[in-house]
């Protein structure tokens, strides 16, 4: 079983998904969209090898389709790493080109402060 850790631009993606669906469609329904993607990280614990990469989308990241939305990660040895949260009717490839660097950084970071936790546990 591999664990999942989500960066700081994953969860604000969360809270403008949860926002948005709110705002749109009301709290029973976000709340149920939310509760999907918790289940889809539950499934990416159990399984990582669902994640899958996509033509034109850089090698380093892989992805996991929860209704209108990819869960964008990175692996480690041992954890998924969610990266970021985007809407599938964006230019998908172009957005995570652009990001590649920043969302890779972000991905470090998160290791390294895991692997300090760690060591301190």
């Amino acid at each position: 079983m591999a664990s999942v850790s989500l960066t700081r631009r994953a969860f604000r993606d969360l809270h403008g998904i949860e926002r948005y669906s709110i705002e749109r469609w009301g709290k029973a329904v976000a709340e149920e969209y939310l509760d999907d993607i918790e289940q889809a990280l539950n499934r990416l614990r159990v399984s990582p090898k669902l994640l899958r990469t996509k033509d034109g989308i850089s090698p380093d990241f892989s992805l996991y389709r929860v209704r209108e939305h990819f869960l964008v990660c990175t692996l480690g040895a041992d954890r998924v790493f969610v990266l970021t949260i985007k809407h599938g009717s964006m230019d998908l490839p172009r957005r995570l080109a652009e990001l590649e660097p920043q969302l890779l950084a972000e991905a470090e970071l998160l290791r390294r402060a895991l692997e300090k936790k760690r060591g301190e546990g």
